[in-house]
């Protein structure tokens, strides 16, 4: 059985596509987060072992993907990211805004949970 942070996430597992050929996946250990005046980042690699940063903060929910973090022929529509927060599973559904050098995640919840450090992975599913 799945205990979910709050029915937001419950509501978003039920809407993430069960086949494999419906999305792209990167699952993302993030380093120790470090907090600046209104984001927070931290420091992924990505497959090529290089170091990308990845930068939280709080706004309209939306996310510019890093092209070198997946295998691109078009951009996604939506993402939905899911972590594990004190062993319940948080989802939140983004769309893609566009493709950048970094990782660029705007939602409010991410943002604040990640301030208090409360997850160090994250897991993107890109959907077409």
């Amino acid at each position: 059985m799945n205990f979910y942070y709050d029915e937001i996430s419950k509501y978003f597992s039920s809407e993430i596509p069960q086949s494999k050929n419906s999305y792209i996946k990167a699952m993302l250990n993030l380093e120790k987060f470090e907090i600046g005046q209104s984001y927070v980042t931290s420091k992924i690699k990505n497959r090529k072992n290089e170091t990308l940063v990845v930068n939280i903060q709080a706004g309209s929910p939306g996310i510019d993907i890093s092209g070198s973090l997946f295998n691109l022929t078009e951009i996604p529509k939506i993402a939905y990211l899911r972590t594990t927060i004190d062993n319940m599973i948080l989802i939140r559904k983004l769309p893609v805004m566009g493709v950048k050098e970094w990782l660029l995640i705007y939602e409010n919840t991410l943002f604040l949970l990640a301030v208090k450090e409360k997850y160090d992975e994250l897991e993107i599913l890109c959907v077409f």
